[in-house]
């Protein structure tokens, strides 16, 4: 446990709390087209950039430990570094370095899982998204683990594909299936060896939910990747093609489930004896599917009887419940973060929003940590999320993550609040440009009711963002040129965040801490760590990126 924190002389912090509200997805724009951020009506934004402190922040690339800056941030890592208070280098830096050095081959859960494939002889599976996106996967992982089973004597692999156009453009499935199919079949070329797609389906509907809130979705990816149940087709292109001339529109993360047969049967459910790998690093929609391999009891789902396999995930998703036992990649070590020092300083702590971001305020923002530092001293509110498309229900649960936090103000029971707005990301990841207007209009209505309220108890806002989404609607060619759709005439859709950078709003209301922006310049969301301590009156620690402003 941390030690707590020394005191600011001469400051003694706001008579009331200090509330971090993030705005998830929600960036500022390059382009005017498809920025909706720019194009939502918002007085509460709009009034803040008149009276408070302004400023921007990095939240992409290497300012969230991503390998590049050409690698988006994403809520995940953003959490991470705005509650650790510094730059680690993430789960798509840690893999790529793995992968590149050969030490993930080098070690003992890859040994482990291809010595059982190969003495049998069994099958080795690999599950996860298949893209480029680098935010839960990167096909080029995959296609490297492929590779290296096969030089490493494996003979029957089966890859169960989930459709991303989420992190990537809406329609492209059919291209990376293409890139995966052209090494399987250069593999197969070798005699004995028999590489194979055996399933797949859009990740919004089978196998990745996250936080527990639709268990059916798990289900459905249990049986199409490990039964083997569901509609068949030929091969996963056909499986694409059709389904999308099925559902005109429609987009991959949506596409429904399908299994690849040959001769009228499955071509790869999994059995008794086979090796399982969990191609994700992102953990939050990967956590349910470990349990479903390696949990005796299931409750949540008809699981059936567990097939008894070696399973595997890319990095350990939980470090505290130790999902899964094996990975392959050792994920970062977070330590010392913000709720910690909080609570070692004794301050009383509220953290909220709505199931979609509920663990990302919570367990991410803890550094991968489940549980609480304190149980006296913390408190988490997670709002159930609405289980409808988010296009058709924009506003979400802004309301009701902001009367928790009135009720909070109200009180006095908290120092320091913490919420996640997630509807300019949820949304966002729809396509829908009205909706993700509407998403970013409900938001500045809520951050509305919490100014007034914080000016009625003399707090501080500090209102900002984890990753851009809403504020770049609109696919692009390399020249910044807006995509056109042949069929609709109209803007094609992006799904994807963002790499521009997000707003940063802190609002003292009564001036008492008399802040002033920093001299510091190019700070990123891991900033907001150091300022809110800071802002509170505390002096934080040595090694937390600078704060964004000074006190006092």
């Amino acid at each position: 446990m941390v030690e707590g924190l020394k005191r600011i002389s001469g400051y003694e912090g706001p008579r009331g709390p200090v509330v971090l509200a993030i705005m998830d997805g929600v960036g500022l724009g390059k382009y005017p087209e498809g920025d909706m951020v720019a194009k939502a009506t918002k007085p509460t934004w709009d009034w803040l950039r008149e009276h408070a402190l302004y400023t921007t922040l990095k939240a992409h690339g290497e300012a969230v430990g991503m390998p590049s800056d050409e690698d988006m941030g994403n809520s995940e890592v953003g959490h991470n570094a705005i509650g650790s208070g510094r730059v680690f280098s993430q789960g798509a830096s840690l893999v790529e370095h793995a992968v590149n050095s050969g030490d993930l081959f080098r070690g003992e859960t890859w040994k482990t899982l291809i010595g059982q494939a190969v003495a049998k002889p069994s099958t080795l599976h690999f599950i996860g998204l298949l893209s480029d996106g680098n935010v839960h996967s990167h096909i080029r992982h995959l296609l490297a683990m492929i590779k290296q089973a096969h030089a490493d004597g494996v003979r029957t692999v089966r890859v169960h594909t989930l459709l991303d156009g989420r992190d990537v453009v809406p329609t492209s499935a059919h291209e990376y299936i293409a890139e995966l199919e052209g090494l399987l079949t250069e593999l197969n070329q070798n005699e004995g060896t028999d590489f194979a797609i055996a399933s797949g389906g859009g990740r919004q509907k089978i196998t990745m939910d996250r936080y527990e809130a639709d268990w059916a979705m798990i289900q459905r990816g249990w049986d199409t990747h490990v039964l083997g149940k569901g509609r068949m087709f030929p091969s996963a292109l056909d499986a694409v093609e059709t389904l999308r001339k099925e559902t005109p529109g429609i987009i991959d993360q949506d596409l429904p489930p399908f299994v690849i047969e040959r001769e009228g049967k499955p071509v790869g459910p999994i059995v008794d004896g086979d090796c399982v790998i969990l191609c994700n690093f992102r953990g939050d929609r990967a956590i349910e599917l470990c349990r479903a391999f390696e949990d005796e009891e299931m409750d949540k789902f008809d699981r059936g009887p567990k097939p008894d396999v070696l399973f595997a995930g890319m990095m350990e998703y939980d470090g505290d419940l130790h999902i899964p036992s094996r990975y392959l990649v050792a994920p970062p070590a977070i330590d010392r973060t913000l709720g910690e020092y909080m609570v070692a300083s004794g301050i009383p702590l509220l953290a909220v929003s709505e199931t979609q971001k509920f663990g990302h305020v919570t367990y991410f923002f803890n550094g991968n940590r489940s549980g609480k530092f304190s149980n006296t001293l913390e408190d988490y509110v997670e709002i159930k999320s609405d289980m409808v498309p988010f296009e058709e229900r924009p506003w979400m649960k802004a309301a009701e993550i902001t009367d928790v936090v009135i009720d909070s103000l109200r009180s006095g029971k908290h120092k320091f609040i913490r919420i996640n707005y997630p509807n300019g990301d949820m949304v966002g990841h729809t396509g829908d440009p009205l909706a993700v207007e509407i998403s970013v209009e409900a938001t500045d209505l809520s951050v509305g009711r919490l100014v007034k309220e914080l000016k009625a108890v003399g707090g501080i806002l500090v209102l900002t963002a984890d990753h851009g989404n809403a504020d770049d609607m609109y696919s692009r060619d390399k020249k910044g040129n807006v995509l056109i759709d042949d069929e609709t005439g109209l803007p094609k859709a992006k799904t994807s965040h963002s790499l521009n950078p997000v707003p940063c709003f802190i609002y003292d209301t009564e001036g008492t801490s008399k802040a002033r922006l920093s001299d510091e310049k190019n700070l990123g969301i891991s900033s907001l760590a150091a300022t809110c301590l800071k802002l509170l009156g505390y002096q934080p620690p040595d090694d937390y990126t600078p704060s964004i402003v000074e006190v006092g």
